[in-house]
């Protein structure tokens, strides 16, 4: 299970900030660890109502097959890995098809071109700044160019960085480009986790305002 951070998206017309639970539904085939499916995704829906947003992490090897299960049990967002799919355009479509929004991720070891033909098509791109599977990872640090380049490539596309985030990161996180943020150890791991998201948060809404300013 992925615990939740907020997550802070750009406007143009000004800074908005906006919250989103990130489940992450891993498999053996895809990476040495499993958690939970679509059905626990259904009794959160129903237990906490329609407003929170629900990104599905997809760490699987075939994310075609669970698309529709999880539309049906209440994800906002599917986010699937390049790697683990040989047809991208096709689920692209399949999943805006099903009423869901569409991430598409990439390990530390893809490079950021192989992503960038589908960049028009999806929602947000997910640059995993540790190897998936486990949490507590060492952040990595040489994948903030791959940020940077999207951020300037692709001015108002969403991008998410997922891996050893915390408040020692962050501010690479946020300067290269970044405006979504996945955090699990440095929060669940502090004695003051409210203290740890508020300095995620103004971190990277500094960091927005900056480039609003800067433009």
């Amino acid at each position: 299970f992925a615990y939740t951070l907020p997550y802070y998206r750009h406007a143009y017309d000004g800074v908005q900030a906006r919250a989103m639970g990130e489940l992450r539904y891993l498999t053996l085939h895809f990476v040495p660890n499993i958690t939970f499916g679509h059905p626990m995704v259904e009794r959160l829906r129903r237990c906490i109502g329609p407003d929170p947003f629900f990104d599905m992490h997809m760490m699987v090897s075939r994310p075609e097959q669970w698309v529709k299960p999880m539309a049906a049990a209440g994800a906002n967002q599917y986010t699937f890995h390049l790697e683990a799919t040989t047809n991208p355009g096709s689920l692209i479509k399949e999943i805006r098809e099903s009423g869901m929004k569409v991430g598409l991720a990439i390990k530390p070891g893809t490079t950021v071109e192989e992503l960038a033909p589908w960049a028009g098509q999806i929602d947000m791109a997910l640059v995993m700044t540790v190897e998936p599977g486990f949490g507590g990872q060492k952040f990595m640090e040489d994948m903030m160019p791959k940020v940077s380049w999207l951020r300037s490539q692709f001015p108002s596309l969403d991008i998410e960085v997922d891996g050893g985030v915390g408040p020692d990161s962050i501010y690479r996180c946020a300067e290269a480009g970044a405006n979504m943020i996945v955090s699990g150890s440095a929060v669940v791991s502090s004695d003051d986790p409210r203290s740890v998201i508020a300095l995620l948060k103004n971190v990277v809404m500094e960091a927005i305002q900056k480039r609003s300013l800067d433009r």
